[in-house]
């Protein structure tokens, strides 16, 4: 059953140390229950006593950081939290995307494989200048206005109990067999392809040199994002670990692609012996941009995506 005492329970032990978490919802548990019972002895109804009782505990990450004895101090308890939640979110989201366009520009701009150390350089300055401002502002925010007529907490903002794993066993499957079907491919279209010369002799989609290197290094990325999808099946939850390895190997995978694109380097050049259309420089070109493209935003919208159900299933 999903009731207050459980939702309230739920939200106050997401924030506490784990081995401290049996015994701290035995003992809240037990109090919220006696204080329903004084109540309810009293004539009270029930569900009002419940709502009474647990407005009265309050915020139940205020409740969590102090049985963890973890002291709210870097701002007053009035701004605390917002600046907390605001933090986090910033974080999970503005960084990689600052990232991504600095890595894609330096890839445009012929940088190839190196253009991920300028945007790894600009997401954690990035960082570092979200972290300093955010805070400056609620510091000021904090000293000269220590009081704030902000909403109370209420016990209908308690989220509800998770019924289910945060990460599913089919959402896994599928991961892990588009990551096999991709890996596949990659020798199969060198020697099944679906263009044939004249002579009907296999046409390979991707560069055969790259054979040399990229697509042996691209393999190796997709078998160990098949072992990530594993491991985050086995945590069951995104933790932000696991959010800064998945953006890792997004990363190790677009970069390149985005590269080998924009540099006309990805497909195979003798491609344009058959389909005409792509004989010319300027098409090749157009298509190079338009994969690209299609990757740099296909990877930005995952770690987006990913980075909101970080923070949902973290905070």
């Amino acid at each position: 059953m999903n009731t207050l005492t459980d939702r309230y329970l739920a939200a106050t032990l997401r924030s506490v140390p784990a081995p401290r978490r049996d015994e701290i919802a035995t003992e809240l548990r037990a109090s919220i229950g006696d204080m329903i019972d004084d109540r309810t002895s009293g004539g009270a109804d029930v569900t009002t006593a419940e709502r009474e009782v647990l407005t009265e505990l309050g915020n139940p990450d205020l409740l969590a950081a102090r049985y963890a004895d973890r002291r709210l101090q870097l701002l007053g308890p009035t701004y605390y939290l917002i600046w907390w939640r605001l933090m986090k979110l910033l974080l999970s989201l503005i960084p990689a995307i600052v990232g991504t366009i600095v890595t894609i520009v330096e890839v445009a701009e012929g940088k190839g494989f190196g253009a991920i150390g300028p945007g790894i350089v600009a997401a954690m300055q990035t960082g570092v200048q979200i972290a300093f401002w955010l805070t400056l502002t609620f510091v000021l925010i904090d000293r000269f206005q220590p009081t704030a007529d902000l909403p109370d907490w209420t016990v209908d903002q308690l989220p509800d109990v998770p019924a289910h794993r945060d990460i599913s066993l089919p959402e896994t499957v599928a991961s892990v067999v588009m990551l096999l079907v991709t890996i596949a491919y990659l020798p199969l279209q060198h020697y099944r392809s679906w263009v044939r010369d004249t002579d009907g002799d296999n046409i390979p989609v991707l560069e055969p040199a790259l054979w040399s290197f990229w697509l042996p290094a691209l393999i190796v990325v997709l078998a160990a994002s098949v072992v990530f999808e594993i491991v985050k099946y086995r945590v069951g939850r995104w933790t932000w670990p696991l959010y800064g390895t998945k953006a890792l190997l997004n990363l190790a995978f677009s970069v390149p692609v985005v590269w080998l694109a924009l540099s006309d380097r990805l497909l195979n050049p003798a491609l344009g012996e058959r389909l005409s259309w792509l004989a010319d420089a300027d098409n090749r070109n157009t298509l190079g941009a338009t994969i690209a493209v299609g990757v740099a935003v296909i990877m930005v919208w995952d770690l987006i995506d990913t980075a909101l159900k970080t923070r949902r299933q973290t905070a």
